[in-house]
């Protein structure tokens, strides 16, 4: 007889479930930002500046005091991270006939294998990513299973964050504008942010798309059209987000692009329940808790731009 399922797994135990479902998105799979992994309630965001100010002449080479100047700025960005779940329930007869069917014990007790567990947290994990993925760009937390993503709190009122203007008479990006829009994006990058190793121009699916068609137009490395262009302009690495909305773009190191979840809190759990022995159904239930939220310590540091 195969084993009934009844997997239960919290904190630390559900930790590889959890984060394999919420790194398998573009964007955390290749941690294009920072990942905060244990903040179960929120974090600060701390930013710490020295104003100007605090560069002082040295006095006599005989003066040994010690003498503080200017101002230390301290400025906190709150990240707290939305408690998010997926609950499904599946009807086990409808597996009967699938590659789990061989496996399941038909008749007296319907007993799922545990073998197949494993497949229902694989595949809502993949479904948890793609979600993620999404919200973390264009989510918004008035969206019952999103958290606000990046896009909405850049285009928050009163968010802080420089927001060029595109070039006159574009009303969507194209393979045709595409360099030139990228120009306004760089144009807009303050200069202390600029030439950073980590700054990125973080973009969507058909930006990466258009740079590539203006790249082989170009005749890039004499290829044109063969192969795949390198995805970067003028030095600043473009990073492809499947979960961005088209006709946006922001630029932003990715030292100040936080998310936020928590791998190892009580509160997060992954549970697999076969009802056969509970409620006397045929049902299996999974059950996925987490939390996850972003945010940026310094919005005056971070590009926006949008159409």
């Amino acid at each position: 007889m195969a084993d009934q399922i009844n997997g239960n797994y919290v904190g630390e135990e559900a930790a590889g479930f959890i984060s394999a479902s919420l790194l398998s998105g573009e964007t955390l799979g290749k941690e294009n930002v920072t990942i905060l992994p244990n903040v179960s309630y929120q974090v600060n965001l701390k930013k710490f500046d020295l104003t100007a100010g605090a560069i002082q002449n040295g006095g006599t080479q005989a003066s040994c005091d010690f003498s503080s100047a200017g101002d230390v700025d301290y400025a906190d960005q709150v990240l707290a991270p939305k408690r998010l779940k997926l609950n499904k329930q599946l009807c086990k007869a409808e597996w009967f006939s699938t590659f789990a069917g061989a496996q399941m014990k038909v008749g007296v007790d319907g007993t799922v294998p545990s073998s197949f567990a494993e497949y229902i947290i694989s595949h809502a994990g993949a479904l948890v990513g793609q979600e993620t993925e999404k919200s973390i760009w264009q989510g918004a937390a008035s969206t019952a299973g999103e958290f606000d993503g990046f896009a909405t709190l850049c285009a928050a009122t009163g968010s802080g964050v420089v927001a060029p203007t595109p070039t006159s008479g574009v009303a969507a990006l194209s393979a045709s504008n595409i360099i030139a829009e990228l120009g306004v994006v760089r144009d807009s990058i303050p200069n202390a942010v600029y030439g950073n190793e980590d700054l990125n121009i973080y973009v969507p699916t058909s930006v990466i798309k258009f740079y590539t068609a203006a790249q082989a137009k170009e005749g890039y490395l004499d290829k044109y059209h063969a192969g795949q262009t390198e995805l970067n302009f003028e030095g600043i690495n473009l990073v492809w987000c499947p979960g961005m909305a088209d006709d946006t773009m922001i630029a932003a190191r990715k030292s100040n692009m936080f998310f936020a979840t928590d791998l190892l809190s009580d509160l997060t759990e992954v549970k697999v329940l076969d009802m056969t022995d509970r409620d006397g159904s045929d049902n299996v239930r999974l059950v996925m808790k987490y939390n996850a939220g972003v945010g940026f310590a310094s919005a005056g540091d971070v590009v926006y731009y949008a159409i």
